[in-house]
């Protein structure tokens, strides 16, 4: 079984802690999503983890076939940088055969599987098309290619979606779960937090170098405690407004309102003491989304 292990590990630069005391794990067949604001040290993070800065302090250790050792060796890794950087000039079956190599592939089987990921991706006419005649989106899939072709052991996917249209997002949507399903550790950084919601089985969200808060996305969302109220109506809302557990109310438009609840609030709560000639529309009841965590932790908001 595939295990990644974060203990207290701890980075500063000067008289700046980047990483402060941060420890996680992440097993086999899991998507990790590792959140936070800019700056908050999600990229300190993953360098250290796949060993291209050393922690000052804390360790590292990955488990497979059984086998316990200190860091990620690199030929299990798979990495998609943020920064894209394919050769611009390559061909796209070279360049992918090349990188493979890179990482302990044969050649023929590289370029077997290539082909493979390519007609996957709508991209075999482009096998021999060189890098610099791609859309973005195109440029892409080829480098999320390179990232997976020697079958990685633990996947780091560092803003993946970036560049792609609703429809190739789906694709790499579905290809992300098929890693995992296939028994990879993977860590997954985004900023697009209704992807995150999707595919994460658990959640770190850093802010500031230290932990925030982890989890499955429900115990996440309960920590924060309160429910929001959706309503459509275009009666006067003082009514709902007053209601017992209402925190607050905010017009969201002519007729949508939002109504905090107070902490502890249940939605059965609120909905029994609605009264029964109130003219409502549509309503729904929803905790808090990732986003509005996400923000409330950026901007200095509540923390857990």
């Amino acid at each position: 079984m595939n295990l990644l292990e974060v203990n207290e590990i701890c980075k500063t630069y000067g008289d700046k802690t980047v990483v402060d005391h941060i420890s996680f794990q992440a097993q086999a067949g899991q998507i990790l999503g590792l959140l936070g604001p800019n700056g908050a040290g999600k990229t300190t993070t993953i360098r250290m983890i796949m060993d291209i800065t050393v922690p000052d302090s804390g360790e590292i250790w990955f488990t497979a076939d059984e086998k316990r050792t200190a860091g990620v060796p690199r030929q299990t890794i798979g990495y998609l940088p943020e920064e894209r950087g394919l050769y611009k000039d390559a061909k796209i079956i070279p360049l992918l055969v090349f990188l493979a190599g890179l990482k302990g592939v044969d050649p023929e089987t590289a370029r077997t599987r290539a082909l493979e990921w390519l007609e996957r991706f709508d991209l075999k006419d482009y096998a021999y098309a060189k890098v610099d005649q791609l859309s973005k989106g195109m440029a892409q899939k080829v480098q999320f290619i390179a990232a997976v072709l020697h079958e990685p052991r633990f996947v780091v996917l560092d803003e993946p979606f970036s560049g792609l249209d609703p429809v190739n997002q789906e694709l790499i949507k579905t290809e992300i779960k098929n890693l995992a399903a296939r028994g990879a550790v993977v860590l997954l950084s985004s900023h697009q937090m209704n992807i995150v919601e999707e595919l994460c089985d658990q959640i770190f969200l850093i802010h500031q170098g230290k932990k925030v808060v982890s989890g499955t996305l429900r115990q996440i969302k309960e920590s924060y405690g309160n429910f929001r109220v959706y309503i459509e109506t275009a009666a006067d809302i003082g009514t709902l407004e007053q209601l017992p557990g209402v925190a607050d109310a905010t017009r969201l438009s002519g007729t949508r309102w939002m109504l905090n609840l107070h902490d502890h609030v249940t939605p059965a709560e609120f909905l029994q003491n609605i009264p029964a000639d109130a003219e409502i529309d549509e309503l729904q009841v929803v905790r808090p989304s990732l986003h509005d965590i996400f923000v409330k932790v950026a901007t200095g908001g509540e923390e857990l």
